[in-house]
């Protein structure tokens, strides 16, 4: 069930309608309805699935419980090291099993042995890289004395698979979602609106962004050696934003359908387009995985506590995985070692903390240099974003490469002007709303009511005159 699609539009009033006027007398009923319509939402993705969803729940769970009142350390090592094997054991089956034999195999091919190993035909299962990762949050948590396991199973078995969160995240901590599911929930109108708000305008860099971008990068990378330099650097352009309008359209969507039930997901996406270095920029792009390995890897790994060496190697341990997390492909992890690269300089120099609060904060337009920094580290993004989209790296290497041919192309990109216009709608309105949770949160809210409500239905003729194409969320393949 997609977020831009008609099944939504009316499951979600349904679950609302339920939830805040049938099951309200009731927390225990209310989180037994919100956790049947969870895995309603999910079953309809393929309900095989909602088998393999079950069992990794059980399995933290009761993981959970043995390494919370567990009177040893051997015996909390040993559940931990089970569930964490456990879980990683099936991605590496589903995701990662065909990439791996494959990889072997063309090591084999270069010293002049042919190999033939035979591959797995199965079916990536929607989310899976992220409700693993809410479990094994979970765990490491009780492992590490910071949360005390619950006893109560619809109550974490709802932690994980929530529906707003379930298939792309972002990716919650036990600490956060958990204490929000084990107390009483009041409608709030306010919140309500707000979530509204928030899903209007997750929708609209969807379906009007996100989409509408989607259709000329794919036609100008499916067919790259049909452009010079300056398509090939539109095509770049276009899958910058069709990426960040999908994914961060995703995730308002996914905490303005939470916020509508009373809860307050995670802030996954904090304007990263506006950032002066790379290392902001990972402070405001998919926040919570960039926290999750953080918290997870890089400081049990040493942190930054011992000298510039250290620093350099966690830094790069963190996006090579974060890049392999994303998919089973070189490309993948030669788009993490880029980042990785990209911000060194900050790293060497200790400047990685130097830009907290947002760009040009009070103001209505930077200053040259902070304005500088920002173009110079939007455009290192949209050169790694090469590498994430590209089939292969050698393909990859070649767009990148002939970026810089500025011949006579055998076709012209033939983007209408509409599309340039939205995009710079777009672009205006997240830097007007820079400062707020997101882009139209506080916007229109003191203007008389006609021009208020001008804009909302001009959004939603947006959505409405751009809508049919269901377009796949792209972080449903990671």
């Amino acid at each position: 069930m997609l977020f831009n699609s008609l099944s939504y539009a009316l499951f979600l009033p349904i679950v609302f309608w339920l939830y805040w006027f049938v099951t309200n007398k009731s927390l225990k009923w209310q989180n037994i309805m919100l956790l049947t319509a969870s895995y309603f939402f999910y079953g309809c993705w393929d309900w095989r699935f909602v088998f393999l969803l079950a069992f990794s729940t059980l399995l933290d769970y009761y993981s959970g419980l043995v390494i919370g009142n567990a009177t040893s350390q051997t015996k909390k090592k040993f559940w931990l090291i089970l569930s964490v094997g456990i879980n990683l054991g099936f991605l590496a089956v589903f995701k990662y099993y065909n990439f791996f034999i494959s990889s072997f195999a063309e090591l084999l091919a270069t010293f002049g042995f042919k190999a033939h190993f035979a591959t797995l035909q199965v079916i990536l299962p929607v989310g899976i890289s992220f409700y693993t990762f809410h479990g094994l949050s979970y765990v490491f948590d009780i492992y590490n004395n910071r949360i005390k396991p619950t006893t109560n199973l619809v109550n974490y078995t709802l932690f994980v698979s929530f529906f707003p969160l379930l298939v792309a995240g972002p990716i919650e901590r036990a600490t956060h979602l958990l204490p929000q599911i084990e107390k009483t929930r009041a409608f709030n109108r306010t919140k309500a609106v707000d979530g509204l708000r928030q899903i209007l305008w997750g929708l609209f860099k969807k379906i009007v962004i996100a989409d509408n971008c989607a259709t000329y990068a794919n036609m100008i990378f499916n067919n790259s050696e049909d452009y010079s330099g300056g398509g090939l650097f539109l095509g770049a352009l276009f899958f910058t934003f069709q990426i960040y309008g999908d994914f961060s359209g995703y995730s308002d969507i996914a905490l303005g359908s939470a916020r509508l039930m009373g809860f307050e997901l995670l802030k996954n996406f904090n304007y990263p387009y506006f950032s002066r270095d790379m290392a902001e920029f990972w402070r405001r792009w998919h926040i919570s995985l960039s926290s999750w390995f953080k918290d997870y890897v890089y400081i049990p790994l040493g942190g930054s506590a011992g000298g510039n060496w250290m620093r350099c190697r966690n830094t790069f341990i963190i996006f090579l995985v974060s890049g392999f997390w994303h998919g089973a492909n070189w490309t993948f992890i030669i788009w993490g070692l880029l980042n990785a690269l990209f911000i060194m300089p900050s790293i060497l120099l200790r400047s990685n903390r130097s830009n907290m609060d947002i760009i040009a904060k009070g103001r209505i337009f930077p200053d040259p240099i902070d304005f500088a920094k920002m173009l110079l580290t939007f455009v290192l993004a949209v050169f790694a974003w090469i590498f994430f989209r590209a089939a292969s790296v050698t393909e990859a290497v070649d767009f990148t490469m002939r970026i810089f041919d500025f011949g006579a192309a055998s076709k012209a990109v033939d983007a209408p002007i509409y599309l340039y216009l939205l995009i710079s709608f777009f672009m205006i309105i997240e830097w007007i709303g820079r400062e707020n949770d997101f882009a139209i949160q506080k916007l229109g809210l003191k203007w008389a009511a006609a021009p208020r409500w001008l804009f909302y239905y001009s959004l939603l003729f947006l959505i409405y005159l751009f809508f049919g194409k269901d377009e796949q969320f792209i972080y449903f393949q990671f």
